[in-house]
């Protein structure tokens, strides 16, 4: 049993996509679990379905979307670091480091999700990964939390082997789901696409919903 899961990522819905099915898992234990979002995913091309957003509304209505996929996931301790969407591989990672180490320190995780740098599809994604990862490597090795990392990259098996951690989250799928339902503006056209996967019962699609893999993290 996890004393307190980190999750840091960078934008609305990742947590929904890559973690959902852990952190459900993790908050229905009576674990809790902090999410720190990097930004309000304010540049996100999808503007909904039948159009409902727009470049001033998208990140209240990000915002809004990812309260609602914590509350279904049960995640509680949400926090923002306020950086801008498709900017992070420009910011200094030290200076984002400083911020993730200090919620660290605060919640004393002893397991942080993240992405695996170098193996994320969007340099967001990466950059977040490796900030993280640098936040992580000050704490003394013996208090240091263990790191999952999703790596969603093509050419991930090659360069990383096969995941060390599979989950089975058959039993939270229910709430995958949802949070992913929740983030509307995103999600929506594509949720039509994937229920109608599911019904087809296309194994592919269930092995998706069924199954969450990560990285175990090797700090030098």
């Amino acid at each position: 049993m996890e004393r307190h899961v980190l999750v840091v990522l960078p934008h609305p819905d990742d947590e929904s996509f890559g973690a959902a099915g852990l952190i459900a898992l993790h908050t229905k234990a009576g674990v809790p679990v902090t999410y720190a979002c990097g930004t309000l995913g304010q540049m996100g091309r999808n503007m909904g379905k039948n159009v409902f957003a727009n470049r001033e509304t998208m990140p209240l209505i990000r915002k809004k979307e990812l309260e609602d996929a914590c509350q279904v996931l049960g995640i509680e301790d949400l926090r923002f670091l306020g950086l801008h969407d498709k900017t992070l591989e420009f910011e200094d990672p030290e200076v984002i480091a400083d911020s993730i180490e200090i919620i660290i320190k605060e919640v004393n995780p002893s397991l942080v999700v993240t992405h695996y740098p170098g193996h994320g599809v969007h340099p967001d994604h990466d950059a977040c990964g490796y900030a993280t990862i640098l936040a992580v490597s000050r704490i003394p090795q013996e208090e240091r939390p263990t790191v999952y990392c999703m790596a969603i990259s093509k050419n991930r098996i090659e360069a990383l082997g096969e995941p060390d951690v599979a989950i089975d989250i058959t039993s939270v799928s229910d709430m995958k789901m949802a949070a992913i339902k929740a983030h509307r503006s995103q999600t929506e056209a594509m949720m039509e696409s994937m229920e109608h996967k599911i019904k087809q019962q296309d194994p592919d699609t269930l092995k998706w919903i069924q199954r969450e893999v990560f990285w175990t993290y090797k700090f030098e």
